[in-house]
């Protein structure tokens, strides 16, 4: 491991709304703030906000910055991608967001039932080869519906058109609410200061020309089923998530 990423690590340690605990602690001991963010972390009553997967935090401290009436939680394994938004916040003083360092499979050990309410899903993944690892998927819609509150929205912002028609499909194939839907968010004039905010992932896939999709829907019901559909697969490939290489060459998958 680089000294960089040790030096994160450590700093991390130091930051008081950075969680971290190990898959033994959360199993053995449990987890004191489930149930308990409000009163206990963020001290207020005011409306919870996840994300997803969050990386460098780019939306869980932006979306802070605009809404100071709510609190945003960013979740990410990768303490090092984390570490500037848990720096920006910890410089800032930022008050109503916090970080939590593990996978997005234990979200129903942090968090009790109805006690989020919107979640983004901001540029994951889209694992086009394992439908169980997509974050739109029922398999992780199941989890979701654990913690969400029965109107809570979760918001999809994605370049690949797989991903992005394959979580249409399972919108019409489970009958969700679809509150906003575009396929190409800047050119519909939609990026307001909310949509607008850009994360490390994002800009790269606009400097490689790809059109950036955002849905907004409100899922529910338990009895959830996959799409039965076969979508193409995206015809480029991802960037390694520590590349800085923004060559405009696009290969198959």
């Amino acid at each position: 491991m680089s000294k960089n990423k040790l030096a994160k690590f450590a700093d991390l340690n130091t930051f008081g709304h950075v969680i971290q605990l190990s898959y033994s602690e959360l199993i053995n001991e449990g987890f004191p703030l489930k149930g308990n963010w409000n009163k206990d972390f963020f001290k207020n009553s005011n409306p919870i906000v996840l994300e997803l997967g969050c990386g460098k935090g780019e939306y869980t401290v932006g979306l802070a910055r605009l809404f100071p009436g709510k609190n945003f939680i960013g979740i990410d394994i990768k303490g090092s991608r984390m570490w500037s938004g848990a720096k920006e916040v910890h410089l800032d003083e930022l008050k109503n967001s916090g970080f939590v360092r593990t996978n997005i499979e234990l979200l129903a050990h942090f968090f009790a039932k109805d006690e989020v309410a919107e979640i983004w899903i901001t540029f994951p993944d889209p694992q086009m080869k394992r439908t169980n690892k997509r974050l739109t998927s029922v398999r992780f819609l199941k989890q979701y519906s654990e913690i969400l509150q029965p109107e809570g929205v979760i918001h999809l912002k994605t370049d690949s058109d797989f991903l992005y028609q394959y979580t249409l499909a399972s919108i019409d194939r489970n009958q969700f609410q679809v509150v906003v839907n575009t396929d190409d968010l800047y050119l519909s004039g939609m990026a307001d200061e909310i949509l607008g905010i850009r994360t490390y992932y994002e800009q790269q896939w606009l400097d490689r020309g790809k059109k950036i999709k955002y849905l907004r829907y409100i899922p529910h019901g338990t009895d959830l089923a996959e799409p039965e559909v076969e979508i193409p697969f995206d015809d480029y490939r991802s960037f390694g998530r520590n590349s800085t290489n923004r060559d405009h060459i696009e290969t198959k998958k």
